[in-house]
């Protein structure tokens, strides 16, 4: 079983559903509109709704025929707050690796 965090990094990872998304920003949007500046299929953009559906960063819904998706910005808040959590970590190790760099190339130049 995937955890939501997981399915919200898989979602973000395809750039076409991040153009969803960003689209999203401004409003609500039928699945027509969210399929247009997009050469590829029906079946393909429906693919790419589901997948942001099920990591929660949209909500669908149907009036009559029309299908229009929202953006739901909770999990891209939950997102963002695990990798301000871990930004702090990370960069302690890149110092640390920069500063090991740092130290080998000062012994490389020494041998030469």
């Amino acid at each position: 079983m995937t955890d939501q965090l997981s399915l919200v990094f898989q979602a973000l990872a395809d750039p076409t559903r991040r153009a969803m998304l960003s689209r999203l920003r401004s409003g609500a949007a039928t699945v027509g509109e969210l399929a247009e500046p997009f050469a590829i299929s029906r079946p393909a953009v429906s693919q790419h709704l589901k997948v942001l559906e099920r990591a929660g960063l949209i909500e669908r819904t149907a009036q009559a025929q029309w299908r229009s998706c929202t953006l739901r910005t909770e999990p891209l808040d939950e997102a963002s707050e695990w990798v301000e959590r871990h930004r702090g970590e990370w960069n302690e190790r890149f110092d640390l690796l920069d500063e090991q760099l740092r130290r080998l190339k000062g012994t490389g130049d020494d041998r030469a």
